[in-house]
């Protein structure tokens, strides 16, 4: 049985014409038509109160998913229903996108496995057809394509498209009505609330969309920020792909840059595992790097199962997007940011979202880049202008004290003078040798020094300071630039943007203090370095995540080293002190 608009027993019709009939019996069907009115007045009266306790708890809060589980929940305690749930309709309109469930236990859900897609069946049906429909058996409909193995038994069901600003959002869907079929005044008041839960649903996608731009804003900054403070090519690479990674909640950042070939090289990774990644080629007869060096993104539903991505590293991922850093007329390379198979696909809003984020990183690349080539010509011209110096200046007046040396020696008649003053010629001789020699390497290409580790972990903390809304402190114990060797610099610098970014997204702290002491030294007798980063927010929960401090021990041990956590640095031992520590 399908219901759209007024029921059947009201007397009225949807098609707004009457038959011809008896006087008589028009009478008593207006007359019956009238009392199913009032009854229906009388009940919708009767519940107002309900309803509007429940259009009041749809509109709290703003967050996008947890309206969604409210609306779910909401709509199950005013119809007396066992389960509820809301389809995204996805952006092409031909499927879901998102499937947000009320009822059905977690281990259920588990055993049931992949979530409806909408592509069949009556949940596509519905998709397609978006009105009201009321069903005593939805196992009897002919749309109905059948339940997955553990899903649970169902057969009562009421469905209600939600549109937001004229635009169908999704279907609110309720099955398992306590006692009975969903009837009239069931289908009035959901409707009512779709209406609310439309507003409600406008409001926290007009939200989301203003704190998703306000990130990918903080992290353009945080990347111009960190490129612009100085330091190597690689390190400014690394910090783009780790911002990539971290904006569009992906499972790797990944740059590549262009080969002689026409090929792209991936040359900076942001993964748990990024040692497996680096180093592979994408060769020039692939698609996806013409498309690219060409200046145009590609993006992907599923990497897995696309024949543009022809590299083992595709078969990991699920939905990915691959830009151009172009700017200028000039492409840099390209940005990749993966997500796991099975992940969300990524929004229209991403896309467009993540294309200026690659824009902005390209331009700061260019912009540092222009940078280090000023520094680098003001150290040429310096090095020119001692040259000049030593030789113009430092180098005449030693030869003109030579002549004047090797002069004396002739007058002199003392033998011991005459064989010291030689000995002097001579040793001004080698030492004019040596200036022309240091002359020669000042007038050639210096070699690129890297950065050292106390720069990096400064760069590390400027670059937090933009999300974190202040700087954290500092201190560094012993000469770290000295000590530490290049790998577990490099590691520690990785565990800093790690722990800056677990204080950023979770802590809520206003106060974050670094310590990288060079000073330690291990159980073994080895020594070590400590990185200690300390704040006074709100802790870790019992039962919270753990990946990122897993992704911290992981990296200390493969050095041979730990990490830990313990209490922070608020009153009463408030927060969380995270501890990474290596050998030198």
């Amino acid at each position: 049985m399908i219901t759209v608009g007024f029921p059947p027993q009201s007397g009225l019709t949807t098609l707004g014409v009457m038959p011809e009939q008896d006087p008589k019996d028009s009478l008593e069907a207006a007359t019956q038509a009238t009392r199913s009115l009032q009854g229906l007045s009388t009940e919708i009266t009767a519940r107002i109160p309900q309803l509007l306790e429940a259009m009041r708890s749809v509109g709290a809060g703003l967050e996008l998913h947890s309206t969604l589980d409210r609306i779910c929940e909401t709509a199950a305690e005013l119809t007396h229903s066992r389960y509820a749930a809301i389809g995204v309709v996805d952006e092409e309109g031909e499927g879901l996108s998102d499937f947000v469930t009320y009822g059905v236990p977690d281990e259920v859900a588990q055993e049931i496995g992949h979530r409806p897609d909408g592509h069949r069946g009556l949940l596509g049906a519905l998709i397609h057809d978006p009105v009201p429909v009321r069903l005593a058996d939805l196992t009897a409909d002919p749309r109905f394509a059948g339940f997955p193995p553990g899903h649970p038994p169902m057969r009562t069901f009421l469905g209600v498209p939600i549109r937001v600003q004229g635009e169908i959002f999704g279907n609110l869907y309720l099955a398992e009505k306590d006692g009975g079929e969903f009837n009239d005044y069931d289908l009035h008041m959901v409707r009512v609330l779709a209406t609310e839960a439309g507003i409600a649903i406008g409001n926290a996608r007009l939200y989301e969309a203003a704190r998703q731009r306000e990130r990918w804003i903080d992290g353009s900054v945080a990347v111009t920020t960190a490129l612009l403070s100085g330091g190597d090519a690689d390190d400014a690479l690394s910090v783009v792909a780790e911002q990539a990674r971290r904006l569009a909640d992906s499972a790797a950042g990944i740059v590549l840059l262009p080969t002689e070939d026409g090929g792209l090289e991936i040359v900076a990774v942001s993964a748990d595992d990024p040692s497996s990644s680096l180093g592979v080629i994408i060769g020039p007869e692939s698609p996806v790097a013409a498309k690219l060096l060409g200046g145009e993104p590609v993006f992907a539903d599923d990497s897995a199962d696309d024949p543009r991505m022809v590299t083992r590293l595709a078969q990991r991922y699920g939905p990915s997007m691959l830009l151009p850093l172009h700017s200028g007329g000039r492409v840099l390379g390209a940005l990749a940011t993966p997500r796991a198979r099975g992940g969300r696909p990524f929004t229209e809003a991403e896309r467009t979202l993540a294309t200026q984020f690659a824009s902005q990183a390209a331009l700061a690349l260019m912009m540092a880049e222009a940078q280090r080539d000023r520094e680098r010509l003001a150290v040429y011209e310096d090095r020119d202008r001692i040259a000049r110096d030593l030789h113009d200046l430092v180098i005449q007046r030693l030869f003109a004290t030579g002549m004047m040396l090797e002069s004396a020696q002739r007058r002199s008649v003392v033998p011991e003078v005459q064989t010291g003053v030689g000995r002097a010629v001579d040793e001004l001789d080698v030492t004019i040798q040596e200036i022309r020699t240091a002359i020669f390497a000042l007038q050639q290409e210096p070699a690129e020094a890297p950065s050292g580790l106390r720069t990096r972990v400064l760069r590390e903390i400027n670059m937090a300071a933009v999300p974190l809304g202040f700087k954290p402190s500092h201190r560094f114990l012993g000469p770290v630039d000295s000590l530490v060797g290049e790998l577990t610099g490099k590691n520690l610098v990785a565990a800093l943007r790690e722990a800056l970014s677990n204080a950023f997204r979770h802590a809520e702290a206003s106060l974050i203090d670094v310590v990288v002491d060079a000073t330690v030294t291990l159980p073994d007798g080895r020594d070590a370095v400590r990185l200690s980063v300390a704040d006074d927010g709100v802790g870790i929960p019992e039962g919270g995540r753990r990946s990122g401090l897993r992704n911290l021990a992981r990296r200390a041990e493969s050095l041979g080293g730990a990490s830990w956590f313990g209490p922070g640095i608020g009153e009463d031992g408030n927060g969380t002190t995270v501890v990474w520590e290596a050998p030198l």
